[in-house]
């Protein structure tokens, strides 16, 4: 078997085992209660410290994501590079699932409030478009190269929800029609990719400037000669030209990194909202929202920025992906969902018309900054609708 194929494999064992184990693991920690598990300890430390620590924590917690994800971002790609692996497949694996959301919402779940779970896989999936994929735009207008198959998986997704939707609860049946998009979907931009052989967007920097096979150099020194556009990193030197498989393991590590940075950052902003007296809804709406989303922001807006926006779409596809389908089916195990009326004609529709809107301006080929402006302009326009119109967002009601 191949390396190229062997990884394929891989990638894709890991989606059908992610898909069991955190369900699992997040009804045990409901079964615990919401302090449950590693998260609740880390929280429990944090409301320990006081105000002017949990305050500390937050900044901590930003650098170390911010340092995590530019190191994520490095050896993604030179394991792409290096394995002549797709760097979308590897991104919409490592970065597309928000299993800190699904456990928030099995717990909530597990507690008797589904109304709350839906509204976290919902808010999330309209802050992904809304908020990091506008951004990104913003700051750098970049070109996306992909199969328009992949585009149209992408605008499905929130469209799935509506016939489910209009029967005013989800159950155990329509989860599980849910699950199965999101698993079939994920296996196959992982084996569609692998036939593709294209490491990089070949209209980037990046992608001029590797070689017609794919491959790579390699220093006097033993060292991976990566292309230009690849600042050198000190693990170039370390790793030498054993590049593959030890740069899938550091992406774990760096991953990890990210994952508990989050937590962190979760944790200190609730201790902040008690500390500072910030009224809830408005803090949800505005603080929290960003220092929730800012994980996905970095992931979106550091890898276009230093031209790899293979990455940042594929957190984008993944994310929306997993919210509006594998996310919202995980609950239907746990619990049967009801649907409060405002999700089908205000939520889901905002969720379909900005999804619809970023995979049009996908398949144009670039996203572009004004692209970006009438994304973010949108989300402002649904939060002020959503607070002043339906009283919030679609939880609790």
């Amino acid at each position: 078997m191949s390396p190229r194929r062997f990884v394929t494999l891989v990638l894709v064992v890991l989606l059908a085992t992610s898909v069991i184990a955190v369900p699992v693991a997040a009804q045990e920690e409901g079964e615990e209660g919401e302090e449950g598990g590693i998260e609740g300890a880390i929280e429990g430390f944090i409301e320990g410290q006081g105000l002017l620590g949990a305050v500390l924590v937050l900044a901590f917690g930003v650098v170390l994501l911010t340092v995590c994800v530019e190191k994520l971002i490095s050896y993604l790609a030179r394991a792409a590079i290096g394995m002549k692996m797709s760097l979308f497949a590897l991104a919409i694996v490592f970065t597309g699932f928000e299993f800190d959301d699904t456990i928030l919402g099995l717990v909530l779940a597990s507690g008797g409030l589904e109304g709350a779970a839906l509204g976290t896989a919902l808010g999330t999936g309209l802050a992904i478009i809304g908020l990091t994929l506008a951004i990104a735009a913003i700051v750098r207008p970049f070109p996306v190269d992909l199969p328009n198959d992949y585009i149209v998986l992408f605008a499905l997704a929130p469209v799935l929800l509506i016939p489910f939707v209009m029967l005013g609860t989800l159950t155990l049946v329509p989860g599980l029609v849910l699950l199965g998009f999101f698993v079939l979907s994920f296996t196959y931009f992982i084996v569609r990719e692998r036939g593709r052989d294209v490491p990089v967007f070949r209209s980037t920097e990046l992608g001029a400037a590797i070689e017609p096979d794919g491959g790579t150099e390699v220093r006097p020194d033993g060292g991976a000669a990566f292309p230009e556009p690849l600042s050198e990193i000190p693990e170039d030197r370390l790793v030498g030209n054993r590049s593959g498989w030890i740069w899938i393991g550091l992406s774990v590590f760096a991953l990890v990194g990210v994952v508990f940075a989050a937590i962190l950052l979760e944790g200190g902003s609730e201790v902040v909202i008690e500390g500072f007296g910030i009224e809830e809804t408005v803090f949800g709406a505005t603080i929290l929202t960003l220092i929730l989303t800012f994980e996905d922001v970095m992931l979106t807006i550091e890898p276009v920025r230093r031209g790899l926006p293979e990455i940042g779409v594929g957190n984008v596809i993944g994310s929306v992906l997993f919210s509006m389908t594998g996310n919202i089916g995980v609950l239907t195990l746990v619990s049967t969902v009801t649907i409060a009326p405002s999700v089908l004609t205000f939520h889901l529709p905002a969720i379909v018309i900005v999804t619809a809107l970023s995979a049009y301006f996908m398949y144009r080929g670039e996203v572009k900054r004004w692209h970006g402006v009438l994304l973010l302009g949108l989300y402002v326009a649904y939060w002020v609708i959503a607070l002043s119109v339906f009283g919030g967002v679609p939880i609790g009601e």
